[in-house]
């Protein structure tokens, strides 16, 4: 049986979830989507825990997605020269390319081609600040704003300059091949800068998975929706947005994307410290269990779990924890309510006509379920975009688009036959969701696909059917006896 929830659930495995049985109650806890963290583990641990999810998915009978997170370029300063130090308030700060007495080691040449007086350097999660006041070649001079320890090797960012510099490196290129090479349904692009960055990580992927663009730096605020059309779905990444913006204005931000992704029709996954203490305790604060609902509020395609399931001491607890968080928002009649007000007006196409028709159907007859019969996903993707009422089931004949859409609001994938006639999938759809517990005897379903069938993006198709009578067996045999029949009229002619 599938969730009851429509917002999805995105948990990491790491260290603390690598084993057979605990990827099996995360999943039973309510993991719908699994995220391979390329930042950490080799790839024989990945490919180990790929093959137990895969098992996973055959032993129960449900698409899983999984999600290979590449780590994107990591800037970080060298050792410190007399090793660490304390920076005072209105210090200035020498950076250079080549260790000089002095001088603090700054290994990246991308950074000084970007520096410029004003440039704000972040050194150590944001704890310092430091702003450019000079800036030549192979060196810059800072002066500091927020003072306290400067320690070797922390990671540092640039704030009010764009990188030149690939969002790939050669480890995320190498990893990607590998990625592919396993049969992930998502690959996640980290620090992108600019819609470019996109391009470059899709002529690389070739077809081979849907490709998510983290959101993390203001310089791909400045483009979002270049970079939401170009990408297939995004992340708010919250944590380093937190350290290149400020605090308060992230949840501004983070509604400001899930609203440009939802009028595109794009998955949206928030993500970051959803449930953070629970690395360590069994029970989140009041705090976080509020931030996990504002994102089911506010329309999210899926919240995310990371080090709470990769490395905390409660992962299990943690996605059991999230679901409850989740069921009792979409329990709220205003939650209902707010997804309706917010739903983005549909575009003057065939598939948005038909997909809003479907959303007005589900709003005024008592429809169980609709179903959606897709060969791409496109049909299905249109359908969650304005949120209905009713669960979508998405027929598909392809395991993998079915494992994409394991992502998506709402959506419950099913892998199905080809269809060969609109009776075969009226036959399928009343057979598949009368298998799911979605409909019943007498109840209403929706259906909407595309013909020609097999053409991606060419929804055109809606019916409204009446489930046959009977018990769920009934059901399943006389839509068996349809099919059947479905298809010797085809031969026939």
């Amino acid at each position: 049986m599938p969730r009851d929830c429509r917002t999805k659930i995105v948990a990491t495995i790491g260290p603390a979830s690598s084993d057979a049985a605990t990827i099996a109650a995360l999943f039973d806890a309510g993991a719908d989507v699994f995220r391979l963290n390329f930042s950490h583990g080799t790839h024989e641990d990945h490919r180990a825990r790929h093959a137990i999810i895969r098992d996973l998915e055959r032993t129960t009978g449900r698409p899983i997605g999984i999600l290979a997170d590449l780590q994107g370029p990591k800037i970080r300063i060298g050792q410190v020269p007399g090793g660490p130090r304390d920076l005072a308030e209105g210090e200035r700060v020498t950076f250079a390319l080549d260790p000089a007495p002095g001088t603090v080691p700054l290994p990246h040449p991308e950074v000084f081609a970007a520096l410029a007086p004003g440039v704000v350097l972040l050194i150590d999660d944001g704890k310092l600040r430091l702003v450019v006041e000079e800036a030549a070649e192979r060196t810059a001079t800072a002066r500091v704003e927020t003072g306290g320890p400067l320690l070797d090797r922390k990671g540092a960012s640039i704030v009010g300059a764009v990188l030149p510099v690939s969002a790939l490196t050669d480890k995320d290129r190498t990893d990607l091949v590998f990625a592919l090479e396993l049969g992930v349904d998502w690959v996640a692009l980290s620090f992108v800068q600019r819609p470019e960055d996109i391009d470059e990580i899709r002529a690389l992927t070739d077809g081979g998975a849907r490709i998510m663009a983290k959101l993390e730096k203001p310089s791909a605020i400045d483009h979002l929706d270049a970079i939401v059309a170009r990408a297939d779905a995004v992340m708010v990444a919250r944590g380093d947005l937190g350290v290149e913006m400020p605090a308060e204005v992230v949840p501004t931000i983070q509604r400001r994307i899930i609203r440009a992704t939802r009028a595109a029709g794009k998955p949206v996954v928030v993500a970051t410290q959803m449930l953070e203490s629970m690395t360590e305790t069994p029970t989140p604060t009041r705090a976080e269990a509020s931030d996990v609902a504002t994102a089911v509020y506010e329309g999210a395609d899926a919240v995310m779990l990371s080090a709470e399931s990769a490395a905390g001491k409660h992962p299990v607890t943690a996605v059991r924890t999230m679901d409850n968080i989740i069921a009792a928002v979409e329990a709220d009649p205003g939650w209902r309510l707010a997804l309706d007000a917010a739903n983005p007006a549909p575009q003057p196409t065939i598939a948005d006509t038909i997909c809003h028709a479907l959303q007005q159907a589900a709003a005024v007859l008592p429809v169980k379920a609709l179903v959606t019969y897709t060969h791409s996903g496109a049909t299905s993707l249109r359908t969650a975009r304005v949120r209905p009422a009713a669960p979508i089931a998405a027929l598909t004949p392809s395991p993998e688009v079915a494992r994409q859409l394991a992502l998506v609001w709402g959506t419950f994938p099913i892998v199905t036959d080809p269809a060969d006639g609109v009776r075969a999938i009226v036959a399928m759809a009343c057979a598949a969701v009368a298998d799911r517990g979605f409909a019943g005897p007498g109840d209403i379903i929706a259906i909407a696909a595309g013909m020609p069938f097999g053409v991606a993006g060419s929804t055109n198709l809606l019916r409204i059917e009446q489930m046959p009578a009977g018990n769920r067996r009934q059901v399943r045999g006389h839509a068996t006896e349809m099919q059947d029949a479905a298809s010797l009229e085809e031969e026939r002619a």
